[in-house]
């Protein structure tokens, strides 16, 4: 049961073959048998999850119609607030804290009829590439319990790499959804800027966090992202457009006749060499599919990733300023003889760790007096450089295809000393998010040097999203007719 797709369940459900309570306590049982050795979740609601489970089966009892993802168990990123369980964010700061509203997101989620199953691991505050920054403890990678699960969403790519969830929600502010999906053979899709409201998403950088679906293939992603995405008035920089059709592209997946794009940038120095050999399969295969190959220089792009690490602390250092010990969260030092400022510098000494202090203090130098022109600034207008080079690309092509990471999952603690390491593993999906544009990571095989997982990535315009689901559903198929899934079918033993 653990093993069928988010499609598969809900038809199973739909038609009575399996109850929602079934599905549900299957995955609660696959997650008490191996999450001590993963650490995929910082908490588990079973009782609330058997609950909605039960809720839907008795819709079902009473003949009422049920959704397109009724009864599929899900693992929610834990920075989606709920009211039910405890929203960390990864944090000591926010330890046990309980929101006082649902977040956009999870209340599409119980509309939706999904079951949440709990709140998975994550950097702190979202900020890392390998969920190693997690206040209470870093994710193993299901294939290699060794290594890492990729950040700061490992937690979700890792509960369904190991088959505790067959759907999870992640956050991709410079590649947090994508980077873990390619690490763990996992499909994650950044959807459009604005695609999918951030009401309620606890904010790193606010013009780069989207919420985005996670799953085990593309046509479940696709429900996912349409049972997440659309405008919300809570949200002001929510789109105010129908959501694009990618259930549909995701159910007739075709390239023939398309112009897909391969950026020179996005190749070179510190690149594996399994993993370059893998994207050039996976080039020739589209080529093969039908699709026209078209390469592009894009210079800027090679400027994305020190664009990135001044626009997102300098964004994280005004969002996080909100963390003050006054109004929610931890609270050290109160004990009637400091000041207010002293207990604010104590609490934080004590509830941020390392990798958010380091860019809490270098987005802060950036936008000081004297420094905000020459740091900030000059990344803004790299940005806009990136966005135009973009919409030039997009006149030339349809959709742009690149590796989602220059290595496959590197070993827990390799990088932890080495933050400019770390930030390389963002290479090629920081510029979508610079851009505001659409992006899917894939399963493309396994690198032959460490016989781990390795990913594609799509990029689409702004607003098309579907192409992503139509470029991926072709090159889905083609790889399992030919190869077989390379999660579903060479699962990782744990």
């Amino acid at each position: 049961m653990i093993r069928l797709t988010a499609a598969e369940i809900a038809g199973k459900i739909a038609s009575g073959e399996l109850t929602a309570v079934e599905v549900t306590e299957a995955h609660l049982a696959r997650t008490g048998a191996v999450d001590e050795k993963v650490h995929a979740y910082l908490h588990l609601d079973r009782e609330g999850a058997l609950a909605q489970a039960r809720a839907v089966d008795e819709k079902r009892a009473r003949g009422e119609k049920l959704g397109p993802l009724a009864g599929v168990p899900l693992a929610l990123k834990d920075i989606f607030t709920t009211t039910d369980m405890p929203t960390t964010v990864g944090s000591k700061i926010l330890e046990g804290w309980i929101a006082p509203y649902d977040s956009t997101v999870t209340r599409k989620l119980k509309a939706a009829d999904v079951v949440i199953l709990g709140k998975t691991n994550m950097d702190e505050f979202a900020m890392g590439s390998s969920t190693e920054n997690s206040a209470y403890g870093p994710t193993g990678n299901p294939w290699d319990l060794t290594r890492i699960p990729g950040g700061s969403g490992g937690g979700s790519s890792a509960a369904l790499a190991s088959f505790q969830a067959p759907l999870a929600m992640g956050t991709d502010t410079g590649g947090s959804i994508r980077q873990p999906a390619a690490v763990t053979g996992t499909v994650g899709v950044k959807p459009t800027y604005g695609g999918v409201s951030r009401y309620g998403m606890v904010a790193f950088s606010s013009s780069l966090d989207q919420g985005g679906p996670c799953a085990r293939t593309v046509l479940d992603a696709a429900l996912l992202h349409e049972a997440i995405a659309g405008h919300d008035p809570l949200d002001s920089t929510s789109i105010d457009a129908p959501v694009p059709p990618v259930v549909e592209a995701a159910r007739n997946g075709s390239v023939a006749g398309m112009r897909v794009g391969v950026v020179k940038q996005f190749r070179g120095e510190g690149y594996q060499a399994g993993v370059l050999q893998r994207f050039d399969e996976s080039v020739a295969l589209l080529k093969e599919l039908g699709a026209e190959i078209v390469e592009l220089d894009c210079p800027s792009f090679t400027l994305g990733l020190s664009a990135y690490y001044l626009i997102a602390p300098s964004e994280c250092s005004s969002n996080l300023a909100r963390f003050d010990a006054m109004r929610y969260g931890l609270r050290v030092g109160d004990d009637g003889t400091r000041s207010a400022e002293d207990v604010t510098a104590l609490t934080r000494e004590a509830g941020f760790g390392a990798e958010v202090k380091r860019r809490i203090i270098l987005g802060t130098y950036a936008l000081s007096s004297g420094y905000y022109d020459a740091y900030y600034g000059s990344a803004q207008k790299v940005r806009t450089l990136i966005t135009r080079e973009f919409q030039q690309a997009f006149d030339q092509v349809d959709v742009i295809v690149s590796p989602t990471t220059p290595t496959t999952a590197f070993p827990i603690g390799e990088r932890v000393d080495d933050p400019m390491a770390m930030y390389l593993m963002d290479l090629c999906t920081i510029p979508s998010n610079l851009a505001g544009n659409a992006a899917m990571s894939l399963p493309c095989g396994l690198a032959p040097e460490d016989n781990l997982p390795v990913g594609l990535q799509i990029i689409a315009p702004a607003t098309k999203d579907d192409r992503l689901y139509k470029v991926g559903a072709a090159v889905e198929a083609a790889f399992v007719e030919r190869w077989g899934h390379p999660l579903l079918e060479e699962a990782p033993s744990l």
